[in-house]
């Protein structure tokens, strides 16, 4: 079992900044893929960031440039560095992850959320 709890969530203006942080714990030596998610209210959930174990990266369009995500295998934690933010980026982000041999498209554990509010 791996438990994810992300942080770093809250308030910011457009054109501003914040990092949210994905810690995870338990079984976590089985970690795959780490993926950002969001939720906004009204819309469906989208695929905002993936990072693979080796590092390879990719991105909504919608963030390109903008979002940077990273993570440090040693301490089972994954970024999502989020620049240039606008309104429409407001959301509850979910940090998920994948079993290391599991399906790459399935997501296996999943974190409670932190709310982005991003006002204009």
């Amino acid at each position: 079992q791996v438990q994810l709890v992300e942080s770093g969530g809250g308030l910011v203006q457009a054109g501003g900044s914040l990092r949210l942080s994905c810690a995870a714990s338990g079984s976590t030596l089985n970690l795959g893929a780490m993926v950002w998610f969001r939720h906004a209210p009204g819309k469906q959930r989208d695929l905002v960031a993936r990072i693979m174990r080796i590092g390879r990266t990719d991105y909504e369009d919608a963030v390109k440039g903008r979002f940077t995500i990273s993570r440090d295998n040693a301490k089972n934690t994954v970024y999502l560095q989020m620049n240039s933010l606008k309104p429409e980026d407001t959301a509850v982000y979910y940090c998920a992850a994948n079993r290391l041999y599991g399906d790459p498209l399935a997501m296996d554990y999943w974190g409670k959320g932190t709310l982005v509010t991003v006002s204009s």
